[in-house]
């Protein structure tokens, strides 16, 4: 028996290994989206259970009750999810949330079917598994979905628990064994803050409550410790990624620790929600700054506000085509952001504009475009409630058809398949526009000789003559890859010079979508993704693209070699080599010594600690100017002094006192210094000698000096 045991085990940690090998690139992956609840009731003995009963709905008309959809429901449908071409599902929170029923404002029972009033971080919710809150259905869909080619992406929502001031007060637990609550919080797992009231303020956003949800404190040592291992303990469960829930209102100097616990446990992706109108944000440097540093992407907030805007409200393409210039000049690694158009949190298109010529050429532009995209369960039904406008909770519709034969299905299958196939040029590729009027939108997606060409013409109406478009397809002939399902056709190519080859003139009809694709062999390594994209010495990295060879070749990290785990022509990982922290290109070479393009990558000098730094009695700042922390590392800024280099800015809730919560590396003596950086970009730097703080190797930190003069 024991020895069956020892086989089981030693299966689950390679079948984990084997889920979680590549996690770290999400570039050729096509997510879907559910709100687990309203999907597929696939185990009705979890629809009522004893510690929640009364807060399911079997008629379905209260949609703030449960409905009845499970993980069982989810795993019933994979080979429709399969069929549908999409390789990872973004599923909503799964974790144990509150039991009780908190009325509305009208009396009306509600519960949180949504996920999002957990109660225990480390059990999974009855009404999605179990009565007892194990993970055996979870474990069971995680299975499944792999089996199927398809990764699960966990919501994951580490800013607050549930109600404070209702229901179960807050009230954390670990594995069933009572922590906290808001009401009941002697050793300060939670913030007691009033909710948010300015939405610009960084201080209010990360420390303020959240619409009366108990703000966790993660700055306390066992509040940290609890949120890293409940993650682990996921991730072992076979979670591939998360979706970070509310990452603006998380603190934001934690959040990088909390993705290095992640990226040491095994590899993964992580993406977060931090809400924003458009890149005129008054914290849009704030959100790509974040992105850019602590590896961890965003949900495409400035592109789903164009994307709404042009397809369902008539705007012109050139707002669509503003927001990416913007957005591909400010992050760094412009194809992780995860790009979407419908969710949980927003009137379906169709319920805003309700014409299906629109919803698919809104897809067709998702799954082409550059970034990750997002597909909204449903919409591939053209699924939709207009009641009071489409909002929340209309918007989290039960899904009624698994047709796998309307348009929308089809031409999701279509592109993704394109884009997990073989043309990198949608998964890794530089973004172009080719050509534009209010209707037309023409964009190139390239990744060295892969080409994919897209065309949308918006207009229900009016058919449009192209000429004078170049594209860098080579001369020939391309039929549409759609085969005219959204009425595109061929178009011939001609020579030009310089990647700009003339397009010979065609009509593109109204409401047409045509996608033209060339496919190329690679003759070098071609790098086109790396994950991580921040990690200290002894982590294990993913690099992808094309061309490696099958044979095993090398890694280089600036000058020093890394050692190569794994290898395959499209995928391989190593492990960053003991070198000095700093920011470094990767460089792979194949078994013939050939090298490729480079990549970015941040070596950190250790695993990561949240540090909390405070500097009273700060040099005066009048409004725009604001303190920085910089330091002697690459996790401060090694010495930077802008507002994207240095550690910041800080927050000044006490006046003329400045504080800040960091990751610093553990167990490094490290010296840093405070600055002014004013409104003009002006520094003023602190007098005197560096300070000096040796970071903690567990638990978090806290340092306090005084401004030196």
């Amino acid at each position: 028996m024991k020895t069956m045991q020892m086989w089981f085990r030693l299966a689950a940690c390679v079948v984990l290994f084997a889920s979680t090998l590549y996690s770290q690139d999400f570039k050729k992956h096509v997510i879907y989206q559910v709100v687990t609840d309203r999907f597929f009731n696939g185990d009705t003995t979890n629809d009522n259970p004893p510690q929640s009963s009364g807060l399911f709905d079997s008629t379905k008309t209260n949609w703030q009750l449960y409905w009845g959809g499970d993980l069982a429901g989810l795993q019933q449908k994979m080979s429709y999810l399969k069929g549908l071409g999409v390789t990872a599902i973004w599923i909503s929170p799964a974790v144990d949330n509150i039991n009780l029923n908190i009325p509305d404002g009208n009396g009306n029972a509600t519960a949180p079917y949504h996920g999002y009033a957990a109660r225990d971080f480390k059990r999974i919710e009855e009404h999605f598994g179990d009565v007892n809150n194990t993970f055996a259905a979870f474990d069971s869909f995680t299975s499944s979905a792999h089996s199927n080619g398809i990764k699960v992406i966990l919501d994951f929502a580490p800013n607050h628990t549930n109600d404070a001031t209702a229901g179960e007060f807050g009230s954390l637990y670990d594995n069933g064994t009572f922590v906290a609550a808001c009401n009941n919080d002697p050793n300060g797992i939670f913030h007691h803050n009033p909710d948010i009231g300015d939405f610009n303020d960084r201080y209010q956003l990360q420390y303020y409550t959240l619409e009366g949800l108990c703000d966790l404190n993660q700055e306390n040592a066992t509040t940290d410790a609890y949120l890293k291992a409940a993650l682990k303990q996921l991730q072992q469960h076979g979670t591939d990624a998360f979706r970070i829930d509310a990452v603006k209102h998380v603190t934001w100097g934690w959040e990088y620790s909390m993705a290095n616990s992640i990226f040491n446990n095994a590899g993964s992706f992580l993406y977060g929600e931090w809400f924003q109108g458009g890149t005129g944000d008054d914290l849009y440097h704030d959100s790509y700054k974040f992105a850019n540093k602590s590896g961890i992407g965003l949900l495409d907030f400035p592109l789903e506000v164009a994307i709404r805007d042009v397809f369902a409200s008539g705007n012109a393409f050139s707002e669509i085509d503003n927001a990416l210039a913007a957005e591909n000049a400010n992050f760094i690694w412009q194809n992780d952001l995860v790009t979407f158009f419908d969710s949980h949190d927003l009137p379906r298109l169709l319920s805003v504009n309700n014409n299906t010529n629109r919803l698919n050429e809104a897809l067709a532009f998702v799954l082409a475009c550059r970034g990750i995209p997002v597909i909204y369960y449903g919409d591939e039904q053209y699924l939709h409630n207009d009641t009071n406008g489409g909002g929340d909770p209309y918007n989290r519709n039960q899904m009624t058809s698994f047709s796998t034969t309307t348009t929308a299905y089809t031409l999701i299958n279509k592109l993704a398949t394109l884009r997990s196939g073989s043309n990198d040029a949608l998964a890794y590729g530089s973004s172009q526009q080719r050509w534009l009027n209010n209707d037309v939108y023409i964009f190139e997606r390239k990744f060295f000789n892969d080409v994919v060409l897209t065309a949308i013409n918006k207009s229900d109406t009016t058919g449009y003559t192209i000429s004078g478009l170049n594209t860098a397809l080579p001369a020939g002939t391309y039929s549409d890859y759609l085969a005219a399902l959204l009425g595109g056709s061929s178009i011939t190519v001609n020579n030009g010079t310089g990647g700009n080859n003339p397009v010979s003139t065609f009509t593109l009809p109204a409401h047409a979508v045509a996608v033209w694709q060339f496919t190329s062999t690679a003759s070098a390594p071609e790098v086109g993704s790396i994950g991580p994209t921040v990690g200290q010495p002894g982590m294990t990295v993913t690099v992808a693209g094309k061309g490696f060879g099958s044979t095993t070749g090398s890694v280089l990290v600036g000058a020093t070699a890394g050692t190569v785990k794994s290898w395959s022509d499209s995928a391989i990982t190593f492990t960053i080599p003991s070198i000095t922290n700093a920011v470094y290109n990767v460089t792979l070479k194949n078994s013939g010594g050939t090298a490729s393009n480079t990549i970015q990558l941040t070596v950190l000098t250790a695993k990561l600690i949240p540090v909390t730094f405070t500097v009273n009695n700060a040099t005066p700042t009048s409004p725009g100017d604001y303190i920085f922390l910089t330091g002697n590392t690459v996790e401060l800024g090694n010495w930077g002094t802008t507002f994207d280099t240095a550690v910041g800015p800080m927050l000044d809730p006490n006046y003329p006192n400045w504080f800040l919560n960091t990751s610093m590396p553990a167990g490094t003596v490290i010296q840093f210094k405070f600055i002014k950086i004013a409104a003009n970009g002006a520094v003023t730097w602190e007098g005197g000698v560096n300070h000096q703080y040796t970071v903690p190797t567990t638990g978090t930190g806290f340092v306090t000096v005084n401004w030196q003069n």
